[in-house]
């Protein structure tokens, strides 16, 4: 979740002139769901309204469209969607191209798309003011795109912070 009030972050200014970073404070975000292939680089994401069973199944089949051949593993964290009775139906249904891998409780270090949302909100989020939740979405977009066109870059990046 990217919240439109996350905007201050570390940063520096002269002393006595402090850095004015105006927010509208309206307490809304981007619910961002997405997935880093850890063979090319390439991020495919998506926003939804609600982060549930019923969003992560349809984000699941989104997966599997968006990679018609071949086996599909997935480190996720084990938030309680991950584990919903709703997708069991559909992982046994696709056991052959999808498996689901958990890492241990607490260990966000060892995903790296944890590092992509860090380096997105660092990128695009903190010490910037943006006048909407449309503007925000605009930027992270952006980011995205910009990423994937050097999608080797990407897991550089990422994989030097393990």
């Amino acid at each position: 979740m990217i919240r439109d009030y996350q905007a201050i972050q570390k940063t520096w200014f002269v002393k006595g002139k402090q850095r004015i970073i105006p927010t509208f404070g309206k307490h809304q975000g981007l619910k961002l769901i997405g997935t880093l292939n850890y063979e090319t680089g390439e991020v495919f994401c998506i926003e939804e309204e609600r982060y549930d069973a019923e969003t992560f199944l349809r984000f699941l089949q989104l997966v599997l469209e968006r990679y018609p051949t071949g086996k599909i593993v997935m480190i996720l964290d084990n938030a309680r969607i991950h584990h919903a009775k709703l997708i069991q139906p559909f992982l046994k249904e696709h056991e052959d191209r999808l498996e689901l891998v958990f890492l241990p409780p607490y260990s966000p270090q060892l995903n790296l798309i944890e590092g992509l949302w860090k380096w997105l909100e660092s990128d695009v989020i903190y010490n910037v003011f943006y006048s909407s939740v449309q503007e925000i979405r605009k930027n992270v977009q952006a980011f995205i795109q910009r990423i994937n066109q050097k999608p080797e870059q990407t897991i550089d990046r990422l994989c030097v912070q393990l």
